[in-house]
């Protein structure tokens, strides 16, 4: 993010950088300025992940809402989805939330949501950088200069709320095991909590907050949670869970020892709300696996697909009044709590399913469309990646989806995506097939695709 020309600031998931490079306190100070112009009126409420970067920058968000003339309530560590969450439920009229989610410590990152706990929408953040670029803040004159107060609830309120929306007594009568990794994340100090609230029996592992994330990084894939497969084997749980840096992404290991991708455990909530809720409506995004499609399609319900980003598919779960939405990466959205991404709610989603169920969680999980997948990255500097798209587009002879990027249909049951990233400068790569050996097909084949444009443009 270079701040001399006037480029886009927010990306998939709101502003990301390396505090001290591109988030200078200076930097951050004007773009809460510029924040509290656009929403006019507070109270806004501040929270931040456990990066070690965030104590100082929520001070100087802080500093910056209340020189426009907004009170601000303090709420230090907590989830992403509990700022949320609290903003909507004690009608604070602003939230931001100082995180950078699952990217590697070095980052930090602003997330800015309205009253209702939901993100801003795409327009409305680009308001938001006019006002920041032009430099007009709204300075208020020193004796209209905000408030500020510690907010030492939030927390509470959240795992409340999440139990509010369940059914908590079935999940308390089954005494579940469950190992939780919260990854040295905020969710340290909420998940496992909330699951002794449930009844449940918790080991935890990396469960001290540490902005350096040192037990296996603030991304969960099944790639690092060797030690959460282990665990749970060892102990004969009932299942596994682990969450991203600032806990609103999860991913879930079944009582074999098998970590799932995101939209595996996604498709089961998929499964599980449609048939306790008939014709319910789901959004999901480009990125999600094809099996969302055929459970939907089998239940008779209707689907929406956005582009890949949570902002997207908040507003469109509102937009459609959709009761239940999910991303490939094990984000999942429920719309009786807040319609955001939470990895506490899917937690709970999933132990009241498993609950329900007189199956193990591996048995549930079998039981749906079975696809095969594989994800990687190509790293792309960001100022070449839309000559790149272009260029990789016009070597393409299949049928191509442009919600996000370039989305390529081999068959009926055989796809890769091709999408810039919104918060790493890198290109994405996610592929799906009902057959493994498409799969390893086409990740060779575009991949060396996407290799022959590169190297062309690095020589």
């Amino acid at each position: 993010m270079v701040m001399v020309n006037r480029k886009r600031l927010f990306g998939t998931s709101g502003i990301r950088g390396i505090p001290g490079k591109d988030l200078t306190l200076d930097v951050i100070t004007e773009l809460s300025q510029a924040i509290g112009t656009f929403f006019k009126e507070g109270p806004a409420l501040v929270g931040y992940d456990g990066r070690d970067s965030s104590p100082a920058i929520s001070k100087a968000v802080t500093a910056g809402l209340m020189s426009v003339g907004l009170d601000v309530g303090e709420s230090e560590l907590l989830p992403t989805p509990a700022l949320q969450f609290y903003v909507r439920k004690m009608e604070y009229k602003v939230g931001v939330m100082i995180t950078a989610s699952h990217n590697p410590s070095r980052y930090n990152g602003v997330k800015v949501s309205g009253a209702d706990g939901i993100d801003v929408t795409r327009d409305e953040e680009k308001i938001i950088e006019d006002i920041f670029y032009k430099k007009k803040f709204n300075l208020a004159d020193w004796k209209s200069v905000g408030t500020s107060v510690k907010e030492t609830q939030a927390v509470s309120f959240y795992i409340d709320g999440i139990i509010s929306v369940i059914n908590k007594d079935k999940i308390q009568e089954k005494n579940f095991q469950v190992i939780v990794d919260p990854g040295n994340g905020a969710q340290c100090i909420s998940a496992p909590y909330l699951l002794e609230k449930l009844k449940c029996r918790p080991i935890s592992l990396n469960a001290e907050v540490d902005g350096t994330f040192p037990g296996r990084g603030a991304e969960p894939t099944p790639e690092v949670l060797n030690s959460l497969s282990e665990t749970v084997k060892n102990n004969g749980a009932d299942m596994g869970v682990a969450y991203d840096g600032d806990g609103d992404r999860s991913l879930f290991c079944d009582e074999k020892g098998v970590v799932h991708y995101g939209d595996r455990s996604a498709a089961l909530l998929v499964e599980y709300i449609l048939s306790e809720n008939p014709g319910a409506t789901i959004v999901t995004t480009v990125s999600a696996s094809k099996a969302i499609d055929d459970i939907v399609k089998e239940h008779k319900a209707k689907i929406y697909k956005t582009k890949v980003g949570s902002v997207d598919v908040s507003n469109a779960m509102i937009e459609h009044d959709a009761l239940f939405g999910l991303e490939e990466n094990g984000g999942c959205f429920y719309a009786p709590h807040i319609p955001v991404r939470d990895g506490a709610m899917s937690t709970a989603l999933i132990l009241e399913a498993l609950a329900k169920s007189k199956s193990s969680l591996s048995e549930m999980l079998s039981s749906l469309p079975k696809y095969f997948q594989k994800k990687s990255k190509f790293v792309c500097v960001k100022e070449l990646m839309p000559q790149l798209m272009e260029n990789i587009e016009g070597q393409i002879n299949a049928d191509v989806e442009r919600i996000d990027g370039l989305k390529i249909w081999e068959d009926n049951n055989s796809w890769i995506l091709l999408r810039p990233s919104g918060t790493e400068p890198v290109i994405r790569v996610f592929a799906e097939s009902n057959q493994e050996s498409k799969l390893e097909k086409m990740i060779d084949e575009y991949s060396n695709l996407v290799k022959d444009v590169l190297n062309r443009y690095n020589n």
